[in-house]
């Protein structure tokens, strides 16, 4: 399992850690019943407070994506990934939507958003 963590992001660690993972699990890189490295071994890697693996990990509990059992470790949930693929487009629509809406009031045309879009992607952001 790779994960990288963008210290100048404005997002906290933890939800880069959980949507990293959640990106996995949806594409399939990490399958159904794998076992994840344990809080502490995630947190060591990553060189960061256990306290932020473990909010990672119950933010991905939470939302049916893994699950834990007592001194076991923390495993892949079983999803329906068309599921999982239905409520991430869901999302991207919701975020698109709102890109719109401040493009319009900053107005912006729509080939200069597509632009944009164009551009954060070859930097890979």
């Amino acid at each position: 399992m790779q994960l990288s963590i963008d210290n100048r992001s404005d997002q906290p660690i933890y939800e880069q850690i959980a949507l990293q993972i959640k990106a996995q699990i949806i594409s399939g890189a990490l399958a159904e019943d794998t076992l994840l490295p344990s809080i502490r071994s995630l947190a060591k890697d990553l060189r960061i407070s256990v306290i932020t693996t473990k909010r990672a990990y119950e933010e991905l509990e939470r939302a049916g994506f893994i699950y834990t059992v007592a001194a076991k470790g923390s495993f892949v949930a079983r999803r329906n990934v068309e599921l999982l693929r239905e409520e991430t487009l869901k999302d991207i629509e919701a975020h698109l939507k709102e890109a719109l809406a401040l493009a319009a009031c900053a107005g912006l045309s729509r080939d200069a958003l597509c632009e944009m879009l164009r551009i954060l992607d070859e930097e890979g952001a």
